[in-house]
This record gives structure tokens, sequence and C-alpha cells, in this order.
């Protein structure tokens, strides 16, 4: 299969979640993706492997090798991309997939729990961009695809940080698609709404999360998990970013689910302190 951008593809956060299933889809329809986890292992093949239900097909098509990375280190981040272009000589697509969730009051999450937040999610994209851009303009061509959140756009209680991170994504993602069309390289945000995956689990909750001071914080947090544990699988999102790869011109986001992309156009029009009332019903 042949794709606009080409087919050799880094991803951070590939070990778990939609960063799993968007490697493992990609390299079905023909990707050299290069997944990438902290604790990884450089050129471990992930997939195909013995346990692939298709494992013959993928391996005439593609792949999915692992690479350490910790978008928190600017040489962990160097070191990564180099390895990439010594196997590749090119990054044609860049996803922007490591990210995690701090659940809390805003009062009760500290400074360094905020920082770091912001620090995987929003400056971890932004070290990522700043190596693999040159790359890309000198190739004239590429594509960017940084996964946000619904939570961007409609700010959660007691997901503050999380929140706040996201919309940093999605304003970033809009000045990048400006600052480099004329290279031919394109930008996307892809808005997930509650999703099926380890995510859940892996919520970090702040060290004053479970003081008395927010009686209703504990029980919008367990909304929130309960609609992430019956939540949208995966795969939806992994096949958004398959068609993106042919996309000449993508949008600027695309929000996954048609009840998230009904309530995102009525944001755009209902008043904003009706829009805060039903959040609140639902999350407060």
């Amino acid at each position: 299969m042949e794709f606009y951008y080409g087919n050799v593809v880094l991803l951070t956060g590939a070990s778990s979640g939609i960063g799993k299933l968007t490697a493992e889809y990609l390299a079905e329809l023909g990707c050299k993706v290069y997944g990438t986890s902290r604790k990884g292992e450089n050129g471990t093949i992930v997939f195909p492997n013995d346990s692939s239900t298709n494992s013959k097909q993928a391996t005439l098509k593609g792949f999915v090798k692992m690479v350490q990375l910790d978008v928190c280190n600017d040489l962990s981040v160097k070191d990564a991309v180099d390895y990439v272009i010594q196997q590749e000589s090119r990054i044609d697509v860049l996803i922007n997939n490591a990210g995690f969730g701090i659940s809390g009051a805003i009062e009760e999450t500290s400074e360094k729990e905020a920082f770091s937040q912001f620090d995987t999610n929003f400056f971890g994209m932004h070290r990522m961009c700043r190596k693999v851009l040159p790359i890309m303009r000198k190739q004239r061509k590429g594509l960017i695809i940084n996964i946000g959140s619904v939570a961007g756009t409609f700010s959660i209680p007691y997901q503050s940080m999380y929140s706040a991170s996201k919309s940093a994504m999605k304003s970033f993602t809009e000045a990048l698609r400006m600052e480099v069309r004329e290279f031919g390289i394109r930008a996307v945000v892809i808005e997930p709404g509650d999703t099926q995956t380890g995510f859940t689990d892996n919520r970090y909750y702040s060290q004053e999360s479970e003081s008395t001071s927010y009686p209703k914080g504990k029980a919008s947090i367990e909304k929130m998990i309960k609609d992430e544990r019956n939540g949208d699988r995966p795969i939806g999102v992994a096949k958004t970013i398959g068609k993106l790869l042919n996309a000449k011109n993508p949008p600027s986001r695309v929000t996954i689910g048609m009840v998230y992309k009904v309530f995102t156009q009525l944001k755009r029009v209902l008043p904003s302190r009706l829009v805060e009332f039903i959040l609140g019903k639902m999350y407060g």
C-alpha cells in the first residue's frame, strides 16, 4: 500500500493502549513503525510475532520495532530520532501519543505534579517536534499527528491539569500547521473521548486528592473511570490515523465519536454557562 507521506512512522508511547494498537494496525497496512517506550530496547521486533493471527501477511507488509525513549529527556529524544534515521534515513510520520493523566482538585495538586503533567503531555510533544521537524523540512514532506483529547475542548473538573495540557496541545498544533505548511508538512490533533485502555488504571492521583476538602472530587473521578471502562475501543483511533496517512490536506483536528462531535459543535453556539452546567451535572 502506498502512502502520501511515506511509510516510516515514529510513534511515542507504543507499549500499551492506543499506541500499541495503532502501531500494529499501521504495520498491517504496510508501515515501518518505530514504537517507543521508556523501557524499550532498540530494534526489538514486537510485531509481527509468533502469536500474531496474521503474522505471515504482516511480515510481507510492515513491522513494529521498539525504540527506547523518554520524552522528558532531551538526550533520549535525540538518540531515539537518530536511531530511526540510521535505520531508514527518513521519518515520514510522527505520532505524539505518549502521555498520562493526573486526577485531583486544583488546590490539592502540587506545582511539581502539575509540571510533571505538562512535561510529558506537552513539552514531550514539543521535544519530539523540534527534533523531527528539521528532517521533514529537508524531505519537503511529513505528517505530525498529536493525540489530544476531548478534555482539551471541554475542561473536566478534577482533571484540570490533564485538560489544560491537552488544550495547550490543540493550540500548539494549530500554530504548527501554519508555520510548516510551506515545507509540505501537515499537522493534526486527534481528540478521542472515553476509550477502553490501560490509561484508566495508570491514572495518577495528586498526593492530597484523598483529603475531605472536595467531597465531590472522588465521585467525579469515579464517574470518569466508569465512562472510560465503558468507552469506545481504541481501534477507532487507529483507523482514523490510518486514513490520515493519505490525507493531503488533513483537518486541524479530528474528534472521535459521534456524541463528542455533536457536543463539540454545540459548544460553539451554546452559552458558556450552559456548557458549564452540563459538564457539572456529568462530572460534578
